[in-house]
Parts: C-alpha cells; structure tokens; sequence
C-alpha cells in the first residue's frame, strides 16, 4: 500500500521564502551604522515566538505552532515567511526607522486536521498587515553571547516577542548550494571506518527544469552522517530540498559539506 504527498516546484517557491541571507559587511554612514546593523540581523535569525502582549501590556496566551514548535518568522531582501503553523505565509515587508509594515500574507493551500492550528494561522494572517514598529535587543539570559530578541507592536496595542536563532547561513558562513535528494524508504548498512554496524541512508540526487520536471536522476549511494533537521522514517521515501554549504578548516577525515533541510517536497509511505 503506499500514499504519496508530492508539492510542485512551481508551488514550492513560496516556500523559498523561509530562506535566510547572511549579514553583509557594506559599509555605511556612521549616523546608521547601528540601524543598519539590525535590519541585516533579521535576515541572520530564524524569529521564534515565544512571548506575547495584550493590549492592556499584560502577558498574553501564546501563539501554537504545528507539533509543539514556535511560530517562526523569517525575513530575506524584502520578503518574508512564517513557518510552524498549517501552511506557509508569505509576506512583502518594508523598513522605515522603527516603522514596520507587511503586504497581505499569501499562504500554500494545505487543509490541516487540526481546528486550533487553522484558526492560529488565520489570525497570524490578519495581525500581520496591523505591524506598526519593529525593535532589537539582547537578551539578558546569555551575557557572554547573547541572543537577540526582536519586540513586533501592532495596531491594537498588542506585541510579539521573538528570540532570534542562527539561520545555517550566518552559522556556517556561506551562501548554500540548492539541492534535490531522494532518500530511499530503508536504510541500509554500510561500511562506516568510525562506527561499526552503521545504517546509511541511501540518496540519490534529482534535477527539474524550470517548469518542474524532472531531468536528471543520479546513481544511488550511501549517504554517511545526517541530514540537517531531517529525521527519517523508516518505510517512507521522500524527497528533500536541501541547502549545501561548503565548509572550510575541516579535517581530512570529515566531509567538506554541511547539508541542511529546506523542506521535504515529496514523501511516499512504501507499505507492505
């Protein structure tokens, strides 16, 4: 028996928006050095939700994302994403000072299950155009490398806090490389030097055109180490898209590459 959950590339691309770019080093005139530093540093950060405000300044009940996962927003040149609820909302936004505002979100067109999470994403979406200002600090918690914490005020007085966690590109340095795997449904052994008895996972690397078609299926092989936030399942093939970044000082027995998920494109459950 198998069931299969496939995305179009062409549908993917909203999805793309999740992807974060590195901080600059452009120079800039000294009276907005400070400025432009934080509006860099959104882009460097995955934004995770973890407090809220009401009107009245008092703590408000939190926003829940899909599985227990914090509401995420994350910002690229001018557009931005918010992960972690049903679907994925897409959004234009535009800086001004300490002013903020965004474009109506887009969203894919999943159906989830679960009533809350629709209703969560929905009113996500209707806040969002409401932004009025944006402003960065540190946190308190870690002195020796504090994270930042990004303070989101709207319309009707109510505020977002959000801790700012290392997108891959600021951890490792580097534009990624995009990649397409396939991961087989099983994994299988392998002859690892460093870990007896080891399961590898078998991958293969697909390419599409333009228009989402797939032109080129390379040769199976294993694949040693993981995936960056992936977790595989055994009995379910799925493809990835991946983000590959080249690593530099590694030693000669470690892989020159750092290979992180972007989202998993197709997933098919190879049942018996």
């Amino acid at each position: 028996m198998k069931s299969t959950f496939k995305l179009t590339i062409a549908s993917i691309a909203l999805m793309g928006l999740a992807a974060c770019a590195a901080p600059n080093n452009s120079s800039s005139p000294a009276n907005s050095e400070r400025h432009m530093d934080k509006e860099t540093a959104l882009q460097a950060y995955h934004w995770r939700l973890f407090a809220t405000a009401g009107k009245d300044g008092q703590p408000a009940p939190a926003i829940a994302g899909a599985g227990g996962e914090q509401v995420t927003l994350n910002f690229t040149d001018k557009m931005m994403s918010v992960d972690n609820l049903c679907n994925v909302l897409g959004s234009g936004y535009t800086l001004k000072g300490s002013s903020i505002s965004f474009t109506s979100p887009v969203s894919t067109m999943k159906m989830c299950a679960d009533p809350e999470l629709m209703r969560n994403e929905q009113a996500v979406g209707k806040l969002l155009p409401t932004a009025t200002t944006w402003s960065m600090s540190k946190a308190d918690s870690a002195p020796n490398n504090p994270a930042p914490v990004l303070t989101l005020s709207f319309k009707d007085g109510t505020q977002w806090r959000l801790k700012g966690e290392p997108t891959a590109t600021t951890r490792y340095g580097s534009e990624p490389t995009r990649v397409f795997l396939e991961v087989a449904a099983q994994r299988e052994a392998c002859s690892h030097p460093l870990m007896p008895n080891y399961q590898c996972l078998k991958v293969r690397e697909i390419q599409y055109n333009d228009s989402g078609v797939k032109t080129h299926l390379g040769e199976w092989m294993y694949y040693y180490g993981d995936i960056e936030g992936y977790t595989h399942t055994p009995g379910v093939r799925n493809v990835l898209r991946i983000n590959r970044y080249e690593l530099k000082n590694v030693p000669a027995d470690a892989s020159s590459k750092a290979d992180v998920l972007d989202m998993v494109v197709e997933s098919e459950q190879i049942g018996k």
